[in-house]
């Protein structure tokens, strides 16, 4: 999976997406914006995260999940 390296960590565009949705749920356009990554990456790192079940998708908005906020304090 290409936002999580394999020694398990997130990818930095990986963690840009995890921190910006922990604030609040978003769409992906204005994800994009707000963090400066083309929307092409962040469609891709939003699909991943899913997957990877630390984000969650309802009517196209982005919410982190239990697991997405225990990877992010493993990060820390």
């Amino acid at each position: 999976m290409a936002c999580v390296n394999p020694d398990g960590t997130l990818t930095p565009s990986a963690l840009t997406v995890l921190k910006a949705v922990q604030q609040a749920p978003q769409k992906a356009e204005v994800l994009a914006e707000s963090v400066g990554l083309p929307l092409f990456r962040v469609r891709s790192s939003l699909r991943e995260l899913r997957e990877a079940g630390l984000l969650s998708e309802t009517d196209g908005m982005y919410a982190i999940t239990p697991q997405g906020e225990e990877a992010l304090k493993k990060q820390s």
